[in-house]
């Protein structure tokens, strides 16, 4: 006869997945960094890291506050690494289409 009705929790990371597919990483920085100041300066707390990250390694960046609160270790290295490996790999796929456009 009652149903009950469960009122999901929501944080806001549905947003920032939807931002992510959406505008890519460089985006979902912009935009938690406006959401969630606090969480940003408690992970490195200094702007020039996150201004370079954001420029240069915008998935190892994402990743890195994303494991930060709770102490990096166990498979959060591997979660690094495999974004610092995507944001190389992004880097490097734009230099080669340049040599073979001009071949």
């Amino acid at each position: 006869m009652g149903t009950a009705r469960v009122r999901a929790h929501y944080d806001g990371r549905v947003c920032l997945l939807i931002i992510l597919l959406l505008l890519g990483p460089r985006a979902v920085i912009l935009v938690w960094w406006l959401l969630a100041p606090l969480v940003w300066d408690a992970a490195f707390g200094t702007l020039l890291v996150p201004i370079l990250g954001f420029l240069f390694l915008p998935w190892t960046t994402l990743v890195y506050v994303l494991v930060v609160p709770g102490g990096v270790g166990g498979l959060d290295v591997l979660w690094l690494v495999l974004a610092f490996l995507l944001d190389v790999s992004s880097h490097v796929g734009v230099y080669g289409r340049r040599r073979r456009a001009v071949a």
